[in-house]
C-alpha cells in the first residue's frame, strides 16, 4: 500500500508535518511498516482541500484532527 502526503507550502501550513508524524507513529504502532510505504510529495494540485493524501492513488483530504480516523478506515482496515 502506497500512502503519499503532500508537503507543499499550502498543505504544510494546514498541518502536513503533523499528519506525517502521526501516520508514522500509527503505522509503527500497528506493525504495518512492511505493508505501508509512506512518502511525501510536493503539490498535488488540490490546495484548497489540503492536507492532501493519496492511498494507492485514491485522494483524501486529511487534517491533524482527522488523521487517526483516516488511518483506521483507509489504511489499517485495508492493510
Amino acid at each position: 500500500m502506497k500512502v503519499t502526503v503532500c508537503i507543499g507550502s499550502s498543505c504544510h501550513i494546514k498541518g502536513s508535518r503533523q499528519v506525517v508524524e502521526q501516520l508514522q507513529h500509527l503505522i509503527a504502532e500497528n506493525g504495518l511498516k512492511e505493508k505501508v510505504d509512506l512518502s511525501g510529495t510536493f503539490c498535488m494540485g488540490k490546495c484548497q482541500q489540503g492536507v492532501c493524501v493519496t492511498v494507492d492513488e485514491a485522494f483524501h483530504s486529511v487534517s491533524p484532527e482527522t488523521v487517526e480516523d483516516f488511518f483506521n478506515t483507509q489504511i489499517k482496515a485495508k492493510a
